[in-house]
């Protein structure tokens, strides 16, 4: 009986001992295992508890040296190079889809994936996603308070003066092709900043076809006295005209006709764009989109877009504003082509070649009183004719900076050369079909009762036409192509 309560005695002891933690465990002798091969060094032990990090149970490795297994790393015992996750938003998550391989933690790159949507910075405001640093609304780009020079004085510009936050919102408009039924076409998709705001194509490609006429320029459309737009003047305004391509279904597709989406449509889908909602809300004051903010937005960007640093601008300057003076910067052939556009036809000599009469120096804007030109063809269709056509864009910037045309000329893209233009000027044969030639075209004598004219011709010699185009060719910038306020925000 007595050896049984020993024995009973000596069990809870042990139980006693396994469940307190408080009381002190049978330790084991544990082995280095230096080269992670499962097997310990007889040499180099230690008594624990527990297993420690880097020691086995058993001790059959006499040469336990990492020369026996060295990763590619040169870690002793290693398992290669670890992966790394592509934290490209910065929030410390990596992607489990973009990894890569190094012995060294790659910069952008952390060692967990648990980040899904690592392309989307969480961080970020949606401007700053989208634009990547292109818009700073803490810090905008000079819209409003461009210099213009002093003897520039012609102006459209009404209520809707432009403003940086304006401007900048109409830019991202302007650029942004989720303004089309299919998201292929922007109001820059027919007019391009390299080309001076144009089109080198003859008819522009739209979201179900072609235009019917070439896409105007669009630099200095704010300096004139014509306040209509379009070729043919049909918008009252820049800003009824900036949301007409949008609702046309060859250009942009709202047009709310033939199963073709509306402009509300269009509103809807920008009010599911978190940039707009940011966007219009900093220059309105609150999130609302409607046809009439993106209108004056666009306007004010079209507006800001000019171009005054051109080598006759440098001569207008150089003469204090004088046109007639010889500037200096100019050859002797073009300060002849500046005398012949700005001189009337006619008189004792011969007189010029008129063309300022419609084409106002020195913005070189038309005459809002202008009807047409003379050029009454329709892309496409010879048979036809346009006789609507009764404006033109500045005749700045017909020219790059590499001496490239701008694309070409007329509402048709009849004329592919200036020197075409000064021929068409200095020969004009009425066509029966126009009956909307522009008297001063028509080479009447001015004057009531005198019976109408044959058209107009300056009998103009060849090194006159030669330096009408050599003048014309001043009229160009540099700046304007390039310039950051109005590049494409969305460029990767």
């Amino acid at each position: 009986m007595k050896q049984i309560t020993l024995l009973m005695m000596a069990a809870l002891t042990l139980v006693a001992c396994v469940e307190d933690p408080d009381q002190p465990c049978a330790s084991q002798t544990w082995y280095q295992d230096a080269d992670n091969d499962g097997l310990g060094n007889p040499d180099v032990s230690l008594s624990d508890c527990e297993q420690p990090t880097g020691y086995v149970a058993n001790a059959d490795d006499d040469n336990d040296v990492c020369a026996e297994n060295v990763d590619e790393c040169g870690v002793c015992g290693g398992t290669g190079a670890p992966t790394w996750y592509a934290d490209t938003d910065e929030d410390g998550l990596g992607d489990p889809q973009n990894t890569l391989s190094d012995c060294e933690q790659p910069s952008g790159y952390v060692a967990n994936a648990d980040d899904a949507d690592d392309t989307v910075d969480d961080n970020l405001s949606p401007i700053e996603r989208a634009f990547a640093g292109r818009i700073d609304l803490s810090n905008l780009l000079n819209y409003a308070n461009q210099a213009v020079p002093n003897y520039i004085t012609r102006d459209n510009t009404d209520r809707n003066e432009i403003t940086d936050a304006g401007a900048t919102l109409g830019c991202v408009l302007f650029y942004d092709k989720s303004l089309s039924v299919d998201n292929t076409i922007a109001c820059a998709s027919c007019h391009k900043q390299k080309e001076g705001f144009g089109d080198r194509s003859l008819a522009s490609t739209g979201v179900a076809g072609t235009t019917g006429r070439h896409s105007m320029r669009l630099i200095n459309a704010r300096f004139g006295d014509e306040t209509r737009f379009f070729w043919d003047e049909r918008a009252m305004s820049l800003e009824s005209q900036t949301t007409m391509p949008i609702q046309d279904h060859v250009e942009m597709g709202f047009s709310g006709q033939d199963g073709d989406p509306g402009i509300n449509e269009l509103i809807v889908k920008l009010e599911d764009i978190d940039y707009y909602e940011e966007l219009f809300t900093f220059v309105y004051g609150d999130a609302a989109i409607t046809e009439a903010r993106m209108q004056d937005a666009l306007a004010q960007f079209v507006r800001s877009i000019q171009s005054f640093d051109s080598r006759f601008d440098a001569g207008l300057t150089a003469r204090n504003g004088n046109l007639a003076a010889n500037f200096p910067n100019f050859t002797a052939e073009e300060n002849l082509g500046k005398t012949l556009f700005l001189t009337p036809p006619g008189g004792p000599n011969g007189g010029g070649a008129g063309c300022a009469g419609c084409h106002q120096p020195p913005e070189f804007s038309i005459d809002p009183a202008s009807l047409n030109n003379g050029v009454i063809g329709v892309i496409g269709d010879p048979e036809l004719a346009d006789v609507t056509v009764t404006r033109t864009p500045t005749l700045r910037d017909m020219i790059d900076p590499f001496g490239n045309l701008n694309g070409a000329l007329m509402h048709d893209g009849s004329l592919t050369t200036l020197r075409d233009v000064i021929d068409h000027y200095n020969d004009i044969s009425i066509d029966q079909a126009n009956t909307n030639l522009d008297p001063r075209l028509s080479g009447a004598a001015p004057g009531p009762g005198n019976p109408p004219g044959q058209g107009q011709n300056l009998d103009l010699t060849e090194g006159e036409k030669d330096a009408l185009v050599a003048f014309l060719e001043t009229l160009g910038g540099t700046n304007v192509y390039t310039d950051e306020r109005w590049s494409d925000p969305f460029r990767n």
